[in-house]
């Protein structure tokens, strides 16, 4: 196959000029032959708007180069509605969003290399407030893949999000290998990587570090056409968040199904493994496993309260209608968290099938901000609720089982730590060689259970 060289069709690679006409024309010259490489050469950095992919083709960036986003919003020029900010449907009053690299019912398409992709994230700030930064209502997701098939990233890195930063929608059969994804914790809505109504998809290898969401799966309402989401391995990842590091949801307007996460790592996040279903679907057959998880808590603008697993199933509204989640499996798993285990559903069948298999959560204060609090946003009513932290939470759920489960409490435990152990309105909970005291014994019982 084929070689093309942005330089030979006029890319400068000053940092100044717009190199998205050169950039497309070598993809359009590639694709016109059948496809091959096109090549972005080291030692230059490649100011662009939006570049679109078309089949056979591979993008490949090397070591030493980069792509950066325009911080010009009339560069990018593939206007689209999509529901990235609005609960996973089109919000007709928002702004149209675009992207910085695109491809549409494309096929066998590819970006790779060891160089850069920066979608200029910081170029989007409107304000920099102390914890979570306002941005302008108009700015880019940094690669959208719409309905593709035979689709590979690998070895880049791409840094500085200013929205979704690697979507994919309705795409099948999709390797991600070994990629670096390096955006600002303070940066709202820059997930790492989002899985919409995707299947058969492969992640390994990969460093994630985001405001928001690390790794997404969800099935948004706009993207209806392309069904569920399902058949999805996410392995040897080290993740970072000051939302959730792995997580399914909130979108679920189709089922999710058939997902194993397994030997993940997740440093200093927010919320560690995560399940919240907010619509009228299922969510189930999902495995994690062999993980180790760090969570702690954030400014109280950010979604979760350091959970290190959370699993709940409220809807947006009291006016939506939500699903199940069942047959669920933690495994193996350890944790140390400022939060307990926390599941919750709204009414008592909408989790059911739950298993926690050697799992030990400790827990311990090292934060500034406030313990003592659930968090079910997005929800009806008030989302910050306060009660008590317990090393595992569990409300409203059928056919619970805890299995070589143990808690532990640090050395600087609040007034606000109690149980070991919480549950109400469980069916059918079991507790196998369950370990663990209440963090203050002499005061209060192991658990508490009605």
């Amino acid at each position: 196959m084929a070689t093309f060289n942005i330089l030979d069709f006029g890319a400068r690679g000053d940092g100044q000029s717009n190199d998205a006409n050169a950039i497309q024309q070598a993809i359009d010259a590639c694709h016109a032959t059948g496809g091959g490489t096109v090549l972005v050469p080291a030692g230059r950095s490649y100011l662009s708007g939006t570049i679109m992919l078309k089949s056979h083709i591979e993008l490949h960036v090397e070591r030493g180069d980069s792509i950066v986003g325009s911080g010009k919003w009339d560069d990018y020029t593939y206007k689209t509605n999509v529901g990235a900010l609005s609960g996973g449907s089109v919000d007709a009053e928002r702004p149209a969003s675009s992207m910085l690299i695109m491809a549409e019912e494309a096929e066998h398409i590819a970006i790779t290399g060891g160089g850069e992709i920066n979608g200029s994230g910081r170029l989007f700030i409107e304000e920099e407030t102390a914890y979570i930064y306002r941005m302008c209502e108009e700015r880019p997701f940094t690669i959208f893949l719409i309905g593709c098939h035979n689709v590979t990233v690998r070895d880049v890195t791409i840094r500085d999000g200013a929205l979704w930063t690697l979507r994919l929608s309705g795409c099948q059969d999709v390797l991600i290998h070994g990629i670096r994804i390096l955006n600002d914790l303070k940066l709202p809505n820059n997930d790492g990587i989002d899985l919409d109504r995707c299947r058969n998809v492969r992640i390994s290898d990969c460093h994630i570090v985001t405001g928001d969401d690390c790794i997404c799966l969800k099935a948004c309402e706009e993207t209806f056409r392309f069904g569920p989401c399902e058949n999805i391995t996410v392995t040897g990842c080290t993740l970072m968040s000051t939302s959730s590091a792995l997580i399914i949801g909130a979108e679920c307007c189709s089922p999710i199904r058939n997902v194993i996460f397994d030997a993940c790592v997740v440093q200093s996040s927010h919320r560690g493994l995560a399940i919240h279903l907010s619509e009228f679907s299922v969510v189930e057959n999902v495995l994690f496993s062999n993980m180790v998880v760090e969570t702690r808590i954030f400014h109280e603008q950010w979604w979760g309260r350091g959970e290190p697993i959370y699993v709940v199933a409220m809807p947006w509204t009291d006016q939506h209608d939500i699903g199940r989640v069942r047959h669920v499996r933690f495994r193996n798993v350890l944790c140390r968290s400022e939060n307990g285990v926390f599941v919750y559903g709204w009414t008592p069948d909408q989790i059911e099938d739950v298993v926690f298999e050697d799992v030990r959560v400790e827990v311990d204060k090292w934060s500034k901000w406030p313990s003592g609090q659930h968090d079910l946003r997005p929800c009806p009513g008030e989302g910050l609720r306060a009660h008590p932290t317990a090393g595992f939470f569990l409300q409203n759920a059928r056919h619970v089982t805890l299995r070589n489960c143990e808690v532990a409490w640090g050395h600087h435990c609040p007034e606000r730590f109690r149980y070991a152990l919480e549950s109400h309105q469980v069916a059918d909970l079991v507790t196998e060689h369950f370990k663990g005291t209440a963090a203050f014994p002499e005061q209060y019982p192991a658990s508490l259970i009605d």
